[in-house]
């Protein structure tokens, strides 16, 4: 009985940790998505870091992603800049892979 408890455990500690570094490559991801837009809408220093934060914050308004992508989108799209949602969708893409590969490297 003691063997099934540690491999109950195991599996728990294991979901965990999975979920944990699920969050923050999706934080980091989403991080890496705002200063890409604030640079696409003029942004530098503070005012695209403050960006960003509010782009890693929209995520927490609904589960999934569909709130980071709206975000994004609508406030490219009240600057003017030209990204259509599939765009905002393949650069989302690409910032998650980005996202992990530098949580592997620390």
């Amino acid at each position: 009985m003691t063997n099934l408890n540690n491999r109950e455990k195991a599996f728990e500690e294991k979901f965990q940790h999975d979920e944990e570094l699920r969050f923050k490559t999706e934080a980091r991801r989403n991080k890496l998505l705002g200063l890409w837009a604030a640079e696409l809408m003029g942004m530098t220093g503070e005012a695209a870091s403050e960006y960003a934060a509010s782009v890693v914050k929209a995520d927490l308004a609904e589960p999934g992603e569909d709130d980071v992508k709206r975000k994004v989108l609508k406030d490219l799209q009240d600057h003017n800049v030209d990204k259509s949602e599939h765009q905002v969708i393949r650069q989302m893409a690409d910032l998650m892979a980005e996202a992990k590969k530098q949580l592997m490297e620390q």
